[in-house]
């Protein structure tokens, strides 16, 4: 999902210049006290943000013992009405694990209660918490929560919803194809990792759609903000399955222009567990919040919650001009101690409802590695929680962070069950991506609970397979159904879906029916279409939903895919990469990466951003790690 770049203040690089300038600890939360210090912009340092209140900026927080002796008497960090919160103090270092694995835990107090830091040591020779997990991982127990990354040899506990590919449907038995959007791009920056990495991604960890809807295919604009989608279609043969054609379906987003976007009533929500201090993930995600800032104003809010054992807030709701408050907010972030994701996600819609307006966009914006291991920690739980949440108004973003123990399902379950999005962070560049040109996309709504359905011609098409999309199908009755939820759209966002059909009189997948009568014509005349498409959306936060529909016709079809549109080559480029990249069997086999590669050099274009070279790029080390992978035994060959 691509939008249109435009900054959002005219301060902007130097707002995002100031909150980088100054290097950003290695992950614990911080209490940060209320000051009347109005301090708007200007370069955040130890000095100035003590004035702020935030009195950690920029500190190294070593075993996090340090920190937790800052926040004053009894170490405990206090809600807005008062109530401590009693996050615990993370383990000091830990001495080499003895031999023997079944030693019992000893429980030790926390920094505070009248101790110092360096009284609550532990006992020699007890088995600390570190400790422990190294032994955990020797056992085979999911390796969670250490403050410098698992140890050598820890297991690699990455998540991955599975989901089979989507089968090819009979037309004459099943007509009509229903499936939720999606804007998400989670996948397509995970894989990029792994290959990035050296590595072939596992297969679950590929979402056709989400490679797709990465890019940007300049589709034509809506005209009015009243009818908010404009459709596009083109009909092309498919190059990965002689005699089937490609249906190339693009829905692009009215790019609502600056003056008529609303504020922003922000929550940052953030990961500080123990499990969050490598590079890769609390500090890349601090750096990538402080991009989000320099495109705020003063008529947009922020809140920042952060969670670690248990969830505090961080930054009472400020005006998005307060730039340097809210950098020195981050700026004092540190991690340590376990995952209390459940807390957090109910502080932070707490404080979103609190700020609440209805003319803002609300969203709680997560930013974690999904690794909830403290109170509500179970996905189907965690669904839950966040859909009762779903008609507040408040949506929800999830950007992932990291690796070994990344846990997509998590990150998945929210995203779609919150009104939301998910994105995965791997670099710097990503982050500006995300918060620079795709700002308007990710934070400011265009519509709700976004639907669509084909319907096929039975005179014209015997099979079709929509390509991706697996974890968003729906009931044919959902489409009609506004209980039913769907993906939402922000300003400029497009959304792309793939069918690949087997025209009437074409090589089947399956044989024709012994009993059974072929579909016969269809009464009327249908003026030579293939299908008839539906869009189906709500405007944000409204109840009823409104439809936009077109046939899908001869004047869609192109007869030569070198003749196609560039945004239709581009898609289908990007498809065949990821139906190769999971293993799917309906990739002809004479259709490799050296083909995928020529196509989508073919539909480079004008590539400003250099997006689409590093796909190409992409797609060499996807096939060398496939071809290493099948020389090892370890993966088929690609």
């Amino acid at each position: 999902m691509r939008t249109n770049s435009r900054p959002r203040s005219l301060t902007l690089a130097v707002a995002v210049l100031a909150c980088l300038s100054t290097s950003v600890s290695l992950p614990t939360v911080a209490a940060a006290p209320r000051s009347d210090v109005a301090i708007r912009d200007g370069t955040p340092d130890a000095a100035t943000c003590a004035r702020l209140g935030f009195v950690n900026y920029g500190q190294d927080a070593d075993d996090g013992r340090a920190f937790y002796a800052r926040r004053g008497a009894g170490g405990a960090l206090h809600s807005r009405g008062g109530a401590p919160l009693n996050m615990p103090a993370p383990p000091p270092p830990a001495p080499p694990p003895p031999p023997a694995l079944n030693i019992a835990p000893v429980e030790h107090p926390a920094p505070g209660q009248g101790q110092t830091a360096a009284a609550a040591q532990p006992p020699v020779g007890s088995l600390t918490v570190t400790a422990r997990r190294r032994t955990e991982a020797i056992q085979g127990v999911p390796v969670t929560g250490y403050p410098n990354g698992p140890p050598a040899g820890a297991m690699d506990t990455e998540r991955y919803p599975h989901a089979a590919s989507n089968p090819i449907h009979r037309v004459a038995d099943d007509p009509v194809s229903t499936f939720s959007i999606d804007v998400d791009t989670a996948s397509y920056s995970n894989v990029r990792r792994f290959l990035n990495d050296g590595q072939a991604p596992p297969h679950d960890a590929v979402r056709v759609e989400e490679m797709v809807n990465y890019f940007d295919y300049h589709y034509p604009q809506p005209a009015a903000r009243e009818t908010p989608f404009r459709l596009f279609t083109a009909v092309t043969p498919s190059p990965w399955s002689p005699g089937k054609q490609i249906i190339h379906v693009g829905v692009q987003g009215y790019d609502l222009p600056r003056a008529q976007q609303p504020p922003l009533n922000l929550v940052f929500l953030i990961d500080t567990s123990g499990s969050m201090s490598p590079e890769d993930r609390l500090p890349l995600a601090i750096k990538s919040l402080n991009m989000l800032v320099g495109q705020l104003g003063p008529r947009d809010r922020v809140a920042i919650v952060a969670y670690a054992g248990s969830a505090g807030e961080v930054l009472a709701p400020t005006s998005g001009g307060q730039r340097l408050r809210i950098c020195c907010a981050l700026g004092s972030l540190h991690s340590g101690g376990s995952t209390a994701g459940g807390a957090g996600l109910e502080l932070a819609y707490k404080l979103a409802q609190q700020s609440f307006r209805q003319d803002a966009a609300n969203r709680v914006i997560l930013m974690t590695d999904g690794d909830f291991n403290v109170g509500i920690a179970d996905p189907e739980r965690l669904k839950d929680f966040v859909a009762a949440r779903r008609g507040s108004g408040v949506y929800l973003s999830v950007y992932g962070f990291g690796r070994n123990n990344y846990n997509d399902v998590m990150m998945q379950n929210l995203a779609q069950n919150g009104n939301g999005t998910a994105a995965y962070v791997d670099t710097l560049q990503e982050a500006a991506k995300l918060f620079r040109h795709d700002f308007d996309g990710a934070m400011v709504p265009i519509a709700d609970d976004v639907k669509i359905q084909v319907e096929f011609n039975p005179a014209r098409v015997s099979e079709y397979r929509l390509v991706g999309y697996e974890t968003r199908m729906l009931n044919r009755e959902d489409f009609n159904n506004d209980r039913v939820d769907a993906g939402e759209v922000g300003a400029g966002a497009s959304v792309t879906a793939l069918y690949e059909i087997t025209p009437v009189g074409g090589a089947r997948a399956s044989d024709p029916l012994r009993y059974q009568p072929e579909a016969a014509a269809p009464q009327g005349d249908t003026g030579g279409e293939l299908a008839f498409l539906k869009l189906r959306y709500k405007p944000p936060r409204g109840h009823d939903s409104r439809l936009i529909q077109r046939p899908i016709g001869a004047g869609d079809v192109y007869r030569s895919l070198e003749a196609a549109p560039e945004a239709t080559r581009w898609a289908i480029a990007v498809a065949s990469y990821g139906q190769r990249l999971r293993g799917d069997p309906w990739i002809d086999e004479h259709f490799g990466w050296p083909q995928i590669g020529a196509l989508a050099q073919s539909a480079r274009g004008a590539d400003t951003e250099g997006l689409r070279a590093e796909f190409i790029q992409l797609t060499h080390k996807a096939s060398e790690e496939q071809d290493r992978a099948a020389s090892d035994g370890t993966r088929p060959a690609g």
